[in-house]
């Protein structure tokens, strides 16, 4: 028996089946850059980052010295009660990256999922108003109001209903939805039309708080919404007094190249949520909103005896001195040139590839049956599992897209070494020569 198995067979009894998603048997024992090695040796090319939450890399050396001097001066002192220095630092260091003009302000958190809570909490304060705008394909996060924003999987409404009232969903426009031949300005139009269809039939406007948006869609497939469709969804926002909101969890912190997705649209949210790659990956997240909007409610209304802890806020000054100082915006465009010139000449050499989607180092690879072009899960499944095999970790979403989210400081040579693992998989997978091993279950959301 292996390391890895030994330490998942005694994990297995005490854990439930709802807490992870399944995809390989790995127990990962440390991490360094962009690799990570397993409990058994091996080690990894991480394309996953850990979700996006660790875009400076694993074991930054800057940030874990921010973490070793914090936690030896102190751990943890609630700062729902006191302030620590570190978060005290933090929080005008952060709401000044934010995109929002003006004065602002935020709140701490745990992660994304009471971040979008937060949002929730803060626009229905301001507005009086009940009823929440969310969009379909949207992932938000596990708590009841994170949960019930989203719409990216059955299994996070199944069984657990009701959810938060007062929610509407409406569709995302992501490239599934496009017709054959059809022009972007009519589909466009064709995705507002559905956009409006609820306020034009029984959803009140004026009793709307906030529009939800993820501007890039994470768990949903990699999918920059066009950017006409914002605009015409935050004119809509503006000239009803609802609140334009973005979560900027999976997609903010210079993973697509820019500090937050949002700014690849020239328009400015009223409330917006971080976490993940905030603090590196540890638990600590953010939601900054106009200094208005953020002073609509009283304590305790959200705080959080851990939230802003100060060894995760050393931490998140750590990342943000990383990604200033070792240029991670500029260095996720750069190297996400190379890799969409590498997905786009994989897709001439093999038809199952359809759509490459790639903004900076954040990129969807969709994996299509070659002869019907529909979604081929079982062919997708395939291929990240022979990734593992060959030594990097990537995963796939909506059962047939590729996730290509390496660390931001991956290096050239791991990128290329990277790009041989996955011509020698997709090659293998046109020759028929891939299979899952038949001790391996169903694996993906």
């Amino acid at each position: 028996m292996t390391e890895n198995e030994r330490i998942l067979n005694a994990e297995a009894p005490a854990l439930s089946k709802a807490a992870r998603v399944k995809y390989f048997n790995i127990v990962i024992e440390s991490g360094k850059g962009a690799t990570v090695t397993d409990a058994d040796g091996k080690t990894y090319i991480d394309l996953l980052a850990s979700a996006s939450a660790t875009n400076t890399g694993h074991s930054h050396p800057h940030v874990v010295k921010a973490v070793q001097d914090q936690a030896a001066k102190l751990l943890q002192y609630t700062p729902a009660y006191f302030a620590n220095d570190p978060a005290a630092k933090l929080a005008p260091r952060l709401a000044a990256l934010a995109p929002i003009s003006g004065p602002t302000a935020l709140g701490w958190g745990n992660s994304g999922s009471d971040a979008n809570d937060a949002i929730i909490k803060f626009a229905r304060a301001y507005t009086g108003r009940p009823y929440i705008v969310s969009f379909t394909g949207a992932y938000h996060g596990s708590t009841y109001g994170s949960l019930s924003l989203s719409s990216v999987s059955l299994n996070m409404s199944r069984k657990i209903g009701p959810l938060l009232p007062d929610i509407i969903k409406v569709p995302y426009p992501d490239p599934w939805k496009r017709l054959s031949g059809e022009p972007e300005a009519a589909f466009v139009n064709r995705m507002f039309d559905a956009f409006k269809l609820p306020f034009e039939t029984y959803l009140p406007a004026e009793e709307v708080a906030a529009i939800l948006i993820e501007p890039i869609q994470g768990d949903g497939g990699i999918v920059k919404a066009p950017a006409a469709f914002m605009h015409q969804v935050y004119d809509f926002a503006k000239a009803n007094s609802i609140l334009f909101a973005v979560d900027e969890v999976n997609q903010g912190m210079g993973r697509t190249g820019k500090w937050w997705s949002i700014q690849h649209f020239d328009l400015e949210p009223d409330l917006m949520s971080v976490g993940k790659s905030l603090a590196s990956g540890l638990p600590l997240s953010a939601v900054i909103g106009r200094r208005e909007i953020m002073n609509s409610l009283d304590s305790p209304a959200n705080a959080y005896t851990t939230a802003g802890n100060p060894v995760t806020a050393a931490a998140a000054m750590a990342t943000i001195d990383v990604i200033e100082d070792e240029h991670l915006l500029a260095r996720s465009i750069r190297l996400g040139k190379k890799a969409a010139a590498f997905f786009e000449d994989e897709k001439q050499k093999f038809s199952f590839i359809a759509d490459v989607r790639m903004y900076g180092l954040d990129g969807g690879i969709d994996i299509v049956d070659s002869v019907t072009g529909k979604p081929d899960s079982e062919a997708t499944a395939k291929l990240v599992y022979r990734v593992f095999e060959l030594g990097a970790i990537m995963i796939f979403l909506k059962t047939n897209v590729l996730r290509f989210q390496p660390p931001l400081v991956i290096t050239d040579e791991q990128l290329q070494a990277a790009f041989k693992i996955l011509d020698q998989a997709f090659s293998e997978l046109a020759a028929d020569k891939l299979s899952l091993p038949s001790n391996v279950d169903e694996i993906g959301w």
